[in-house]
C-alpha cells in the first residue's frame, strides 16, 4: 500500500490521543457514584481510530500503527523523566506539581504500557478476523465487538494493576470505566462510518485480512 496524507493523519491522531489520554488519565473525578479517570473519554477515541485504521488499512498497517503509539509514548515518558530530574530554576515553585502529574512510577507505566498493548491488538485482532467472517457486512458489530474485548482487557489490566490497593479502587471502578468506553463506542458508531466510509472511498482501499499473520511482533508488512 502507498502511504497518503490520509493515512499520516489518521496515525497521528491515534498517537495523539493517546499521548493526551496518559497524561490527563493521573486525575480521578467523580461522577454521581461513579469514580473515573479524566481520560475516559479521550482514550477511547484512541480505539475508534484503531477500529478505522483496522478496517480500512489493515491489521498489518495498524500493527505498525500501534507500536508507533507505544514508541512516541516510551519517547514522552524518557523526556519527562528527564526533565524531572533536572534541578528547578531558583523561583521556580512548581517541582512538586511537575513530578504529582509526569513523575510516572514505574508501577503505573507497567500497567500503562502492558494495557494499551494487550487492549489494542485484541481490538484490531477481533475486528479484522470479524470483517473477513462478516465479508464486510455489518461495521457495528465489529466495532462494537472488538471494543468490548479490546477494552475490555485493557480495563481490567491497566486498573488492576496501576491502582490495586487504592482507597477507591474497588473491582466496581472496573466495570464502569469499561462500560462507558463502550458506550462512547456505540455512541459514535455514526462518526465511525463515516470516516470508514469517506477513507475507503478517498483512498480506493477497503483490506480483507485473510492471509495475515496475526503475529503482533511482526512488524513488516
Amino acid at each position: 500500500m502507498k502511504i497518503s496524507h490520509r493515512f499520516v493523519i489518521v496515525a497521528a491522531l491515534f498517537i495523539t490521543c493517546l499521548i493526551t489520554a496518559n497524561i490527563v488519565g493521573v486525575k480521578m473525578f467523580s461522577f454521581s457514584i461513579f469514580i473515573l479517570p479524566a481520560a475516559i473519554v479521550l482514550f477511547p477515541l484512541s480505539y475508534i481510530i484503531g477500529d478505522i485504521l483496522t478496517e480500512v488499512y489493515g491489521y498489518r498497517w495498524a500493527r505498525r500503527v500501534i507500536w508507533l503509539g507505544f514508541a512516541c509514548n516510551l519517547l514522552f515518558v524518557l523526556i519527562a523523566w528527564i526533565g524531572q530530574l533536572l534541578p528547578p530554576a531558583p523561583g521556580w515553585e512548581w517541582q512538586e506539581a511537575y513530578e504529582s502529574i509526569l513523575g510516572y512510577t514505574p508501577r503505573l507505566l507497567a500497567a500503562s504500557f502492558g494495557g494499551y498493548l494487550v487492549g489494542e491488538f485484541a481490538n484490531s485482532f477481533v475486528l479484522a478476523r470479524m470483517k473477513v467472517l462478516t465479508k464486510g457486512r455489518w461495521l457495528w458489530s465489529r466495532t462494537i465487538s472488538s471494543t468490548i474485548v479490546g477494552q475490555g482487557l485493557d480495563t481490567v489490566i491497566f486498573i488492576t494493576a496501576a491502582y490495586f490497593g487504592a482507597p477507591f479502587f474497588t473491582p466496581l471502578i472496573i466495570l464502569y470505566h469499561w462500560l462507558a468506553k463502550v458506550l462512547f463506542e456505540a455512541i459514535a458508531t455514526p462518526a465511525t462510518y463515516a470516516a470508514v466510509n469517506y477513507l475507503k472511498k478517498k483512498e480506493a482501499v477497503d483490506t480483507y485480512d485473510r492471509k495475515t499473520n496475526f503475529n503482533p511482533f511482526r512488524i513488516s508488512v
